[in-house]
């Protein structure tokens, strides 16, 4: 037997492995170790059969004292992990290594090796058929505890785990994945048909035989034989096929020919697919991002491509690579996420199966609970009736002696007073008629005497059993069930600023016990399911016994989301979403703003110019233009949807909008970049904000100014309220609270506030843009105030 050489001798590497470990102080050995030494034998044949083994080093182990053992070599450089089996080049015993790499029962190279205690292996696929033909009739393969291990007959017993239970041989796995890479890259490879097919699944049936099918076959190019050899190895360089001998030929293990890059065998039909549609010639290197083609540089030079967007290849399959990767993340994420509904949907299935258990089981105890309460009403019935019977008839038994103890002295009268019938002897017959005859007229006068007092209705036929009622009830027997989802009336529910009346209607009120509502703020979210599962978010009213309920201390102009849930002791079920707005923000004219020259109504809803009010003392609120008299309202807005209206009256010269509370009051509003307005000059009609005008058609005859604040939605709205037309729309990024404000240099105003949002302005789509942009008198450049 051959062993190699190393640097102690003539010794087995192996072994010297196995004892060195041992020196160590290695009494017990980890699992990992544990498997390397059962699987010593057969790579102690390996080792002592393959006289052109360079080196083999082991990985590292640790011993109980944690020490680690030293990676034991006979080469120059050890691989890193594993067994790493190196070949020199020249000619290689690869069939007398391929004989200690095959099964024994396939004999095809092992797959998934089993390590058995005999210290012999096995297919995984080569065990489970043995298991198989162990198993008679209707057997499970479970049943199978033990088998003979078919190179010595040693009877390996099995766990509870099956094959599973059995180690896996990793060594000799690795020294097999090692063999088919020199197999493969070697110049001197063995031919594909000995190679070991790609690896099969466990489950499947394993196949002996790995030739290649007739249709896979690639011919070799240089063979000048007919037919030609089968090429194992294709050359990218050269775009050609060679079979063994043709390769060892034509491509030495010299320079150039070292960097020719070898790939598994291909047609001629793949190779030109590297090549260019256009130029046969030429191979593509570039991507025509237009046509979405592979191409040449001709293409790009002087080809139909050389006006189109082109890329590198290498750019596009890094942005291609990178839009795959993100779409199979999404796929992935997607599919996660449809695992994790399946298994709710069976997590569900189970649940339904053990509530469908619990109602049948409480379904037979009601039951059985019903029939006991019956059989109990019914014993105590039928003790009633006994005992009615007993009672009736002891009545009627006195009542019966009573009437033979009457019988019987009536007829004993009968007899007394008809013999004395018979008496001729006048004399004789008044002697003895007489007394007789008395108590004849007695007996006949006092009938109740001689009759005694009987009861006809004694005979028990006015009793009677009568059930249907409770009949009809068991007829209607039935669990019950939650009740039919509640329905909110939108034309019952009212709101204000603060505050909003939901009302709503139940088709089940009898078996309902109690609704529930849920509110919150609606943020345009369109799914309702996913708002609904975001539970922080939500405002919970339990234990409403009545269809109605008022709300408090909403936020004004706010649109809320309101669920009605029906409960009962079965469950519950929501209503349908109803949205639900709370009115705008009522306000007044703030006097401490109001300028010296403005007389504002006692209401404070209306300002007035007025020249001779002078006596109010000055005040960093307070506006103090000249020419231009304003006032602000009493509020400042940071949220919500508000609208409300401007009475204009006979006024020229106005402006109304809205205003940071930093504003300058020393000038018109909207000539800053704080204010945003809707102004009149006279004749003419504009938006104005930053000094920046633009001309807005307008009726002349405008007189209610509609004005909306969509805060939460940066917008600011004007419409002609009288005529329902929209005038303008300030797109505003408001970075802080605003409050309504207006100017006059003549006449009135009056506000209306608090008002609900019309139908008119309530859809997005009837607020299309109406202004133009225009040449203005009163600046020299007009730009649109966006």
């Amino acid at each position: 037997m051959k062993s190699v050489v190393s640097s102690r001798g003539q010794v087995c590497l192996a072994c010297l492995t196995v004892k060195s470990a041992r020196r160590c102080g290695a009494s017990r050995f980890s699992p990992r170790a544990e498997q390397w030494i059962l699987s010593h034998r057969v790579l102690h044949r390996v080792l002592h059969r393959v006289p052109s083994l360079s080196f083999v080093s082991f990985p590292r182990f640790q011993n109980d004292r944690g020490k680690e053992w030293s990676t034991y070599k006979a080469g120059d450089s050890p691989a890193s992990v594993g067994f790493d089996v190196a070949f020199r080049s020249g000619p290689l015993k690869m069939e007398t290594l391929e004989s200690e790499l095959t099964c024994p029962i396939c004999l095809e190279l092992f797959e998934d090796p089993l390590l058995l205690p005999c210290a012999h292996s096995l297919c995984f696929s080569c065990a489970h058929r043995i298991l198989v033909s162990h198993c008679s009739g209707a057997k499970p393969l479970e049943s199978v505890s033990a088998f003979q291990c078919p190179t010595c007959r040693h009877v390996i017993t099995l766990s509870p785990r099956g094959l599973d239970g059995l180690r896996r041989n990793v060594t000799l796995q690795n020294i097999i994945d090692r063999f088919q890479k020199a197999s493969f890259s070697g110049p001197g490879s063995p031919s594909e048909s000995r190679l070991r097919p790609p690896p099969r699944p466990r489950s499947a049936t394993p196949t002996g035989g790995s030739a290649m099918s007739a249709e896979l076959r690639v011919p070799c190019q240089f063979c000048e034989q007919e037919p030609p050899r089968d090429a194992v190895k294709t050359c990218a360089t050269c775009q050609a096929s060679y079979c063994e001998r043709c390769l060892r030929a034509t491509h030495p293990n010299k320079k150039p020919f070292t960097s020719h890059r070898l790939l598994e065998p291909a047609g001629d039909g793949h190779l030109r697919g590297l090549a260019c549609l256009e130029h046969d010639s030429e191979t593509v290197s570039l991507y025509c991002a237009t046509d979405e083609q592979l191409i040449c540089t001709l293409c790009k030079l002087v080809g139909r491509h050389r006006e189109h967007h082109v890329t590198s290849l290498s750019e596009r399959f890094d942005k291609l690579k990178q839009t795959l990767e993100n779409n199979l993340t999404n796929l992935v994420k997607r599919n996660s996420e449809l695992e994790n509904q399946m298994a709710k949907l069976i997590q569900i299935c189970q649940q339904v199966e053990v509530n469908t258990a619990m109602h049948e089981a409480k379904l037979v105890e009601e039951c059985d609970e019903l029939v006991e309460i019956i059989r109990q009403r019914k014993q105590v019935i039928a003790v009633k009736i006994k005992e009615s019977k007993v009672m009736k008839l002891r009545k009627l038994a006195q009542q019966i002696a009573n009437c033979r103890q009457c019988l019987e002295r009536s007829s004993a009268l009968i007899t007394q007073a008809e013999q004395s019938l018979k008496e001729n002897d006048h004399a004789r017959f008044l002697q003895t008629a007489r007394n007789v005859a008395e108590r004849v007229a007695m007996a006949t006068a006092s009938s109740q005497v001689l009759i005694p007092d009987v009861n006809l209705n004694e005979a028990f036929d006015n009793f009677a059993l009568d059930f249907s009622r409770e009949k009809k009830i068991l007829e209607g027997l039935d669990y019950l069930t939650a009740p039919n989802p509640p329905s909110i009336r939108d034309e019952l529910c009212t709101a204000s600023h603060d505050t909003i009346t939901v009302h709503w209607t139940s088709e089940d009120e009898f078996s309902v016990t109690s609704y529930e509502l849920q509110y919150t703020i609606y943020t345009g979210q369109t799914n309702f399911i996913s708002l609904y599962n975001s539970v922080d978010s939500w405002m919970i009213v339990p234990n409403i016994k009545q269809n109605h309920y008022t709300v408090h201390g909403l936020q004004s102009g706010t649109r809320y989301i309101f669920f009605v849930k029906a409960i009962n002791q079965a469950g519950s079920r929501n209503s349908e979403p109803a949205r639900l707005k709370t009115n705008s923000q009522p306000f007044k004219l703030d006097p401490k703003t109001a300028h010296k020259k403005l007389r504002l109504s006692n209401d404070c809803l209306t300002m007035e110019k007025d020249e001779s009010s002078l006596k109010k003392s000055h005040t960093p609120e307070r506006f103090s233009g000249t020419g231009s008299y304003g006032a602000a309202g009493n509020v400042f807005i940071d949220s919500g949807c508000h609208y409300w209206e401007v009475l204009l009256g006979a006024s020229t010269w106005y402006t109304v909008g809205v205003a940071y509370k930093s504003a300058p009051k020393n000038e018109w509003n909207g000539k800053n970049s704080s204010s945003w307005v809707f102004s009149r000059c006279n004749n003419n009609f504009l938006v104005r904000h930053n000094g920046k005008e633009m001309l807005v058609e307008v009726s002349p005859q405008l007189r209610r100014l509609g004005v909306l604040l969509d805060y939460d939605n940066n917008t600011l709205s004007f419409y002609d309220a009288m005529n329902s037309q929209h005038l303008h729309t300030f797109d505003i990024s408001f970075l802080l609270p605003v409050a309504p404000t207006f100017m006059i240099s003549n006449k009135s105003l009056m506000i209306l506030s608090g008002l609900p949002v019309p139908d008119f302005v309530d859809c997005p789509e009837q607020q299309d843009g109406s202004s133009r942009q225009q040449e203005s008198p009163y600046g020299l450049t007009m730009k649109s105030c966006n």
